[in-house]
């Protein structure tokens, strides 16, 4: 198949800005697709079939696919394949029929703008995504680079970053980069009152934090009061070595079975913003907490799965690891997770009763692996010294399958 679509990413300067190829890729199709912006860059004469993005977007994308042959020209905004359409229409077309041309991205401008380095900033996009992804990101003398959904997305950035504690962080929106309205406009969190601002804008932010606010690193075995949970949470030392025996990898799919208040899948999640977790839980109020918690945390899209295992489990997508953090007593539980891991796949499991000890014993005995059994004591007043309190001892079956 000959390549019959070009993706072509065109800046604020519109067509004046293309080069030479992208210029003739755009003047030989047929149809061109794009949003009301892009198309109005084009003559008002021009007769050729135009096709404006639809809600939802995957019924334009059909369109597109119905025309394969066709010569189809699509405009998009800067660089397509970074948070753009480009990504989307790669994940339906092979990338052998396609021609894509990138201009500069909104990150690569502002960072030409504001002289940052753009290997050295968090970049992320809230255009259709959850406000709380920022979370994750924050941490002291951080750089973001953050693509707007709208006007109203710096004072929703403003907002979060005052409440985490880092109110002094400045803020810096470059609207319509690269064109004749080109603006910039600088403030800090706690005082940000911009209401007049361009629908089509970048965000730059500076961390700052506030004096006593202690940051959260993205490794495993954040403190436990991080967590809103009503005592079924994994402690901190033990959730560290069980994040160290699942070994998160990015792209990876775990299941958190028996999830308590989701601090297993919410740690595997921050390891890499590509890291995957389903969360597995029956009690409503620690469903409510898991919730609560993966948006404080950064991780709006840990999947919430509400019901009892294994049968809550029969058509989740295939994990790369599971954990079990309670419940190991639970008939068929151990078969229904080794049959859906894949080989290759990593198994955890923690016990803290005589019972779910003796059930990973059996596993161990059926399939292998290390088992090691974790005591902490924290040290804690007693009177007017300190003394030695023991947590309940942990045993941690692991196998690889």
């Amino acid at each position: 198949m000959h390549k019959w679509l070009s993706v072509v990413g065109i800046g604020e300067d519109g067509l004046s800005g293309l080069s030479a190829i992208a210029c003739s890729l755009v003047e030989r199709a047929e149809a061109i697709v794009g949003g009301k912006r892009h198309l109005a860059m084009l003559p008002p004469d021009d007769p050729r079939e135009k096709l404006i993005w639809t809600s939802p977007i995957s019924d334009s994308i059909e369109e597109i696919v119905r025309r394969r042959g066709q010569s189809v020209c699509v405009l998009a905004s800067g660089d397509p394949m970074c948070f753009g359409i480009g990504v989307t229409l790669t994940r339906k077309i092979p990338i052998s029929e396609m021609t894509i041309i990138p201009a500069p991205s909104s990150f690569s401008l502002a960072c030409a703008r504001l002289g940052w380095s753009l290997t050295e900033v968090e970049t992320l996009s809230l255009n259709g995504r959850p406000p709380a992804l920022i979370q994750a990101a924050i941490y002291p003398k951080a750089r973001l680079l953050i693509l707007s959904e709208g006007k109203e997305t710096p004072a929703i950035v403003a907002d979060i970053l005052t409440n985490r504690g880092f109110s002094g962080s400045k803020i810096t929106v470059l609207e319509h980069m690269g064109g004749s309205q080109e603006r910039i406009i600088s403030g800090t969190a706690a005082s940000w009152t911009t209401k007049e601002l361009a629908d089509l804008n970048t965000i730059a932010v500076e961390c700052i934090a506030d004096a006593g606010v202690v940051p959260l690193p993205r490794l495993a075995g954040l403190p436990d009061d991080a967590y809103h949970h009503d005592g079924q949470l994994t402690k901190r030392e033990v959730r560290a070595i069980t994040l160290s025996a699942l070994a998160p990898t990015p792209g990876q799919l775990l299941w958190d079975v028996g999830a308590g208040c989701g601090s297993i899948g919410i740690e595997w999640m921050r390891s890499h913003p590509r890291c995957r977790a389903i969360a597995i839980e029956q009690n409503s109020t620690r469903l409510q907490y898991i919730a609560d918690n993966a948006a404080a945390l950064g991780t709006p899209y840990l999947q919430i799965v509400a019901g009892k295992a294994p049968a809550a489990l029969k058509d989740l997508p295939q994990p790369d690891a599971i954990f079990i953090g309670g419940g190991a007593t639970t008939e068929g539980l151990f078969e229904v997770c080794w049959e859906a891991l894949p080989p290759g796949g990593r198994f955890v499991a923690n016990a803290v009763t005589v019972e779910s000890e003796q059930k990973l014993l059996q596993w161990h005995n059926q399939v292998g692996g290390e088992l090691i059994r974790v005591a902490v004591q924290r040290a804690a007043p007693i009177g007017g010294f300190l003394g030695w309190k023991p947590m309940v001892p942990v045993t941690q079956w692991m196998v690889v399958k």
